[in-house]
């Protein structure tokens, strides 16, 4: 028989991630589903940089568009959403169905959601894509070592089943790799 492997968010990390789409959703016009998974990459690289903790502790893959949670573009193509109490997808468009609740958030989170917001919230899906492209980046690095990089930007193909190391933003910094390592250990 075959196993069939596959990624089971907790309560408390279903409703980081719902709200945190709620909050994007309502603070940005015409959020696409692209967007919205290069908005959640960029808050998860960025919370690792300032502190070693991400901030929705998403999985991303190199896929031809970027750094891709795979569950949720599954969960956002998808009629049946994980997430189907806290948004709607129609016509590629991300709206709120609830109020954003702010009881999963510090100061700190919101501050860093506000950020993304101002810096990259009017950027399009593209501009996005290039800049989690960018040499020196993680999903750049990945694609380069394992010999993807030509493959995906000639579009030979579209997706691989390469998990991206973020932990590869704090090597420089041993108690932010820390403080990485650990909450990744426990959540």
């Amino acid at each position: 028989m075959d196993r069939i492997a596959y990624i089971k968010f907790s309560n408390d990390q279903l409703e980081k991630i719902g709200n945190t789409v709620v909050y994007l959703s309502e603070q940005i016009s015409f959020l696409s589903k692209t967007k919205l998974l290069k908005l959640l990459y960029i808050l998860d690289e960025l919370s690792i940089k300032k502190s070693g903790i991400p901030f929705v502790n998403l999985t991303y893959k190199v896929w031809k568009f970027g750094p891709v949670s795979e569950e949720l573009f599954i969960d956002l193509s998808s009629e049946t959403s994980l997430l189907a109490k806290f948004i709607s997808n129609e016509n590629a468009v991300i709206t709120a169905k609830k109020s954003f609740d702010d009881s999963e958030f510090s100061d700190n989170d919101i501050e860093l959601m506000n950020f993304v917001i101002e810096k990259y919230g009017n950027k399009t899906a593209k501009e996005l894509v290039a800049y989690t492209h960018r040499k020196n980046a993680p999903w750049y690095e990945t694609a380069v070592e394992k010999n993807v990089l030509e493959l995906l930007e000639n579009e030979e193909i579209n997706n691989t089943e390469y998990v991206i190391d973020l932990s590869r933003l704090i090597m420089h910094d041993p108690i932010k790799n820390e403080l990485y390592r650990n909450y990744i250990e426990v959540n």
